[in-house]
Order: structure tokens, then sequence, then C-alpha cells
């Protein structure tokens, strides 16, 4: 259910798309394509010609192939005098868009001022075969070429034609009919893709020792420290306490790296003489490759490391050798999972190694349908338009669909499959404007983003939801449109999945040896830039603004807007004890006698019968989860406008958001003083916003937002109701007791059972903007 005062316009519609699950076509598509709508197109294979005649004085020939359809044409590229050409390209006509009957395959020869018509085939499109997958591709024929009338002439063509649909195996190769202006230039820019993220590592260098430096006034005692860098990282241990020339630190620096390693760790060890002024007492380079991997908390052997000084004589650089070594501990971290996208969004938990990966337990399914009522995103020839992508991202597997072009209502009709490991993820997709199409700005534009998270979505059921795609706007938010998705969650082990709950979130080693917060922070943030950095460097490339965008890289900013929204949060979990209270302040003034008199009644008989206590409060826990079951969510939560307080900001808390970092507003005082207040601001917001998601994944128990979640927590209260009604209390209250105050050696570093369930629990925060 909607939450109350949602504009309906921001709001979740269902849908009823004429996808192939649930309907009987009787169509092999429907079988692997079921999410998505089937369309049709006709795709013609141009193979290979030869023996074709030459129109030049020499004659020799320059050809090329045009497919014709209607007002729709293709040509595949011309060789330069060559009877027997390969050209191996595919054409596709969309079906809805064809308004002729006739298709003509022409070969031409290209001239500089008019091309010749060496030979053409003619086809009925009434008499042309349908394929279906996963059918094996038409073998293409040779067909001998006719001229304007008919007659056969000297050449032959060979050609594959048929009908097929969007589950062809030619169809993301294919030349559309759809995107003929885009040019072939620009076609590699609007082709659909998979990308993978690179593989990210932690690489802990703990810095013990150095030994036997050699600074170059041997007068002043040396304030020593060790500089690494790695890529575009920088890190720096502090200065030694022993100002000696063996100095020690135990000192342990962090980075996140990516397979495959390009750039060494370097190692400087630098002497302070003087403030600003640094002298390098020497320096090591270690290629990543040699690293030792760990997969848990053992320590592993430590290394001396021989450091190298250069000098200058006479403008060249020499290298000196000499006894100076830094002592090392270092590896690559495989036990943690490196976080690249914000912690209350990830869609993968998972450890960087693969021997610590547990099995799937499920398979996610979305079929990216259209969208429609976008707003122009641009204007092409004095009118507005769009050229419309979508992006979807899960675990280490994007997805992008193709770029429909120039239209308000794309329709993609494509579907996607992802392995899940872990039901406590979110799927993240984002729709943008491609610029990077002949008359494009040359930036990607953001139309909006959606996240659904998978614990939300019953086993087995089909969710088809139009999605409003909502952005925020120094003027405010606003909705630019709708996109329609079907979504699927297929369990493979009920017994797996539901085991997960009692599972830490996060890999064993974030427990054992946690990292801070600030530190995970900052290494985010270098995830974060070496994805994009990556998929920036993909063909077609995956732009530096969608993958922070999807990553939400600005979400720790300071915002006015999102500290009430929280603030809001909390009160609204705050709102069910502030009601109790209220109820037991009528109770002491007998407002309403008769269920006074009932509480007094209740009252001493809990405490005559002590043993009655539990048993009845989870037995109404049970009952309440039991009466909220006709009300739970029919369809995964989306982002809500009143709940984010988006739909009545103020304009100067708007302008506040939107503000640039470090402020633009004020002079340079007043700037580092609301700088600083926007910084403390930010982790104030965090808090609140952790202290929100607790209340709201408590609350979240009886639900039913997480139906597994809410089942096992049923049959918890259920079984306990009884236990503790067999038990004497007073066993149940002395063993309770000893639990909590026993000795540290009977704990355990990693969470409970109780814990882990608790923190795989949704909130709200999935449906903030």
């Amino acid at each position: 259910m909607e939450k109350p005062g949602q504009n309906i316009d921001f709001a979740l519609k269902e849908t009823s798309p004429k996808i192939g699950a649930g309907a009987v076509t009787g169509d092999k598509l429907s079988c692997t394509y079921d999410l998505v709508e089937q369309m049709h197109y006709l795709y013609v294979r141009v193979v290979k010609a030869k023996e074709l005649s030459g129109k030049d004085v020499t004659g020799s020939c320059d050809p090329y192939v045009e497919v014709k359809l209607g007002n729709y044409r293709g040509m595949t590229k011309h060789f330069e005098k060559k009877s027997n050409p390969e050209w191996r390209q595919v054409f596709a006509f969309s079906k809805e868009r064809i308004q002729a009957s006739i298709l003509e395959v022409i070969v031409k020869d290209k001239n500089v001022m008019l091309d010749d018509f060496i030979g053409g085939i003619m086809f009925d499109l009434n008499e042309i075969p349908k394929r279906v997958p996963p059918d094996s591709p038409l073998a293409p024929q040779w067909y001998r070429l006719e001229d304007r009338h008919g007659r056969k002439v000297k050449g032959e063509l060979m050609l594959a034609v048929w009908m097929g649909t969007q589950a062809d195996e030619a169809f993301s190769d294919a030349w559309h009919s759809d995107a003929a202006t885009v040019g072939p230039e620009g076609v590699t820019n609007i082709r659909s893709k998979v990308y993978l993220s690179p593989k990210l590592w932690y690489v802990r260098v703990n810095v013990i020792e150095a030994q036997d430096l050699i600074p170059h006034d041997k007068t002043k005692f040396p304030e020593v420290y060790v500089k690494a860098m790695l890529g575009n990282q920088t890190l720096r241990t502090r200065v030694s306490q022993n100002k000696t020339l063996n100095p020690m630190w135990n000192e342990d620096l962090m980075f996140v790296v990516a397979e495959p390693f390009e750039e060494p760790l370097i190692l400087a060890v630098e002497n302070r003489v003087a403030p600003n002024n640094d002298e390098t007492l020497g320096r090591c380079a270690i290629p990543l490759q040699s690293v030792q991997r760990r997969l848990d908390h053992r320590p592993l052997h430590s290394r001396w490391f021989n450091l190298e000084k250069h000098i200058m004589v006479d403008g060249e650089k020499k290298e000196i050798k000499f006894a100076s070594r830094i002592h090392l501990r270092i590896f690559l971290e495989g036990g943690y999972h490196v976080l690249d996208e914000s912690t209350h969004y990830s869609s993968d938990l998972r450890p960087t190694a693969k021997q610590l990966w547990k099995p799937s337990i499920g398979l996610l399914e979305v079929g990216i349908i259209s969208a429609h009522g976008l707003m122009p995103m641009k204007t092409k020839d004095g009118k507005g338009t769009t050229d419309a992508y979508c992006v979807a991202k899960y675990g280490q597997k994007w997805i992008r669909t193709r770029t429909i072009v120039d239209s308000l209502m794309p329709k993609w009709n494509e579907q996607y499959t992802w392995e899940v490991f872990d039901t406590c993820t979110v799927i993240t997709f984002g729709a943008f404007d491609n610029g990077h199409i002949p008359g494009g700005s040359g930036k990607d534009t953001r139309i909006g983003k959606v996240r659904i998270r998978l614990s939300t979505l019953e086993s087995d059921r089909i969710y088809t939801h139009s999605y409003p795609l909502l952005v925020f706007h120094p003027s405010g938010i606003k909705k630019t449109g709708e996109i329609q998705l079907a979504v699927r969650f297929t369990c493979l082990s009920v017994i797996n999945m539901l085991h997960m709950y009692s599972q830490p979130l996060l890999p064993k080693m974030h427990y054992i040896h946690p990292l801070s917060v600030l530190q995970l922070d900052s290494l985010r943030y270098q995830a974060m830039n070496i994805v994009s950095a990556r998929l920036n460097r993909a063909e077609p490339p995956l732009r530096k603004e969608v993958v922070e965008y999807m990553l939400d890289v600005d979400s720790h900013m300071w915002s006015m807007r999102r500290s009430k929204a929280n603030f809001f949060r909390i009160m609204n979990v705050l709102s069910g004890l502030v009601a109790v209270t209220k109820w037991f302040d009528q109770i002491c003034h007998w407002r309403n006698p008769i269920t006074t008199v009932l509480i007094h009644v209740l009252f001493v008989i809990l405490v005559l019968y002590p043993e009655l206590i539990l048993p009845t409060v989870f037995l109404y826990l049970f009952l309440i989860g039991i009466w909220n079951f006709r009300w739970r969510p029919r369809h995964p939560p989306h982002m809500d406008t009143r709940l984010s307080h988006a739909d009545a900001v103020h304009p100067d808390e708007l302008d506040e958001e939107f503000d640039t970092f470090p402020t633009s507003r004020s002079p340079a005082i007043v700037r580092m003083r609301y700088d600083r207040l926007r910084s403390i601001g930010g982790r104030v917001q965090t808090v609140i916003g952790d202290l929100a998601t607790q209340g709201e994944r408590f609350l979240s128990l009886l639900s039913w937002r997480d139906p597994r979640a809410t089942t096992l927590f049923l049959f918890f209260c259920l079984i306990a109701a009884v236990v503790l009604y067999v038990t004497p209390f007073q066993v149940v209250a002395l063993l309770t007791g000893i639990y909590l105050l026993r000795h540290p050696r009977f704990r355990h570093k990693l969470p409970s059972v109780p814990l882990n369930l608790f923190r795989r629990l949704p909130a709200r925060s999935d449906s903030l903007i």
C-alpha cells in the first residue's frame, strides 16, 4: 500500500503487459524470453557475392549491397576492385514499422558521381519463413541476380532472409532500421551490451620498520615516515616516534586494486627536513602479481625489501644501491567484500576470493519492457527528443539496453538473468539519454532511477509494474517518465535461502578484523573511481556519469531535506511507543472503565502466574503477524516523495542541496564555516538514518515486507510460546541471566543468529530518493 499523502503521479502502478509468462501461446519464445513482449523483425543476412560484373571501363567493380524495405534502407560497406566480396552483415527491420510488401536487395557499384546498378533480388514478405530459437540459424543460399526487368544477369549473392524476434542470435549485432539515422560511426554507442565490474581486492601493507637509513644531514635526528603510492592513491604512515636510523612504525595502510594488476605498489621512505621539504631516503616498487593472498585472519610471513636511491650526476639520474632495507608484511585480502556502492543498496556481499563463495540460492530474471511519457532531454531539428537507454546493475554484472533513437515511448523488450547469492541485496535500474550519437551533447543525461530489494519479492511470482522515474533538480522533484519492468525471483533452495538469515551480512573478516567507518568510506570512494575508470574504457564505454549515478556517489553529501526525512523516519518509528504511552495513561485515568478492569484482571493473572508473561507476549506477536498478513505489501517498495520530503521542499533548502562543495554563495570565512557545518551535518544525517533503519527493521519483522524473514520470526514466536509455556519461568530467567553474563571465553567475535537475522531485514531506506 502506498504511504498516505503520496502524490498518485509519483506512485507505483501495476501493469498487465502481454508477456509470454503465464500465457498459452505455443511459441518457443515464451519459454526463454517470457518476461518481455514479443517484437517481430525481418532479418536479412548478407553473406557474400561471386562473379559480379564490372561497370567500369576497366571491367572492375567496387561492390556494396543496399537492402531496401519501403522508406528504410541499409547499406553494407563497399570493397574496391573486388568481384567476389564477403560482407557478413545482418539487417533487422522492425515489423511494426514495415509499410511495404516487397523487400529489395540490390548490389551496386560505388562511383564518384552515380552508383551503377549491378543486379538485385526481390522478396515477397508473405513468402518469407519464420524462425524461432532455439532452432538453428537459417542457412544462407545463393540467389542469381536479376536486372530491373527481371532478367537473369551475371553474378550471384548469398543471402538468408527470415522473420524472427528479439530472441534471435542475430539481434544484437544487426543494423536496425529503428536507428537508421545514427550512421555507421554511431552504431557501437547504441547497441545493447553486458559489462562486468573489475574484480576488486583490498591490499594491506603492514609497515613494520626500516634499517640503516642514510639521511643527507647526519647531524639532525631524522623524522621519518613512509609514503605508499598505488595508482592515484597515496597514503602515509605517521612519523616514527623513535628518531633513529632504524625507525619503527608497525602501521597498516589499506588500498583498493583491480585485476588485472597494472601498476606496482611504490613505497618511499621520506625524512621531514623542514616544513614542506621532505627528503627521499629510498624507494622500492613491488609488483602486485607477486604478492601473497590470504583468505582469513591468519598472519602471513613478513619480508625485507631493499630500498633504492637515485642521485643526479651531470644531469642524469643514477641509481645507488646500499644497505637500507624496509620490513613489510604485504598481502591481498581475499576475505573481505570490497564495497563499491552505497552500503544501503549493496547488490553483492560476497568476499573477493572465489574459494569462499557459497552456492547461489536463486535466479533473478528481469524484463526491461518499455518506457512512456519521457520528457524531452534535448532539442534536435527544432523539436524536443530523447534517445533513451536503460542500465541495470546487480553484483558484478552490468547490462545496458540498446538505445531507442528519437522516441519518448521507447520499447526495449530485453530480458536479462542474474545469479543470486543473497536475498538481502538490491538491483538498481537507471534510465539515461544517450549524448554520444551524432548531434548529442557528449554527456549522457540521467532520466531516473529504480531500486528493488530482492528480499521484498516473493519466490516465483512475476511482478509487473510501471515505476515513475524521478529526478531531483534545483527547482524540485520532477517526474521524467515511467519505466515498465517485469521481475521474477526464482528460489533454487528454500533451505539455503532461509539459512542465509542466520549468517553474518558481510564476510567474517569484517567482524574479526573490522575496518573503521572512515577507512571504509575512503576505500569505497577509491573503489568507485576504479570501477568507473575501467567501465569507461570498455567499448562502447559505460560513461563515468552513468556509473557514478548508479553507485550513488554523492549519497554522503549534506542535505537539509535528507536530514529532515531521516528525523521524521525516527519520529514515525517512535510514534508507536508514544501511542502505547498515551493508551497506558488512559488506562491509569479510567477513561474507559471496562478496558481498565480487563487490564487489571490480566495484570493480576500475570503476577500470580508469571510463567504466562512471555508465552502471552510471543503469542500476541504471533497473532499480530498473522493479522497483518491480510495487508502485506503486494508490490516492491519504490521511492516515496513524501517520505523523502521531496515534494514540498523549501527553495532555500534546494539551493543549499544543489550548491557546489565548497560553497560558492559567500565569502571565504563563511564558506569555511558553511562547509564545516555541512560535513558535520552529513555525519549526523548518517547516524540518524542508521537509527531509523534499526527501528524500521524491527517493525518489518511482522509487516511481511520480507515474507521469508517474517515466516521465520512467526515460527520462532510460536515455538517460543510453546517452549516457554512448558518451561518454569524461574529456569528461563536463570538460563537467560547466565547466558547474558557468560565469560568472554565463551563469546564469539561473529554476531549471533538473531542479530544476523535482524541486520538482513529491509528498511524504508530503500524508498528514499
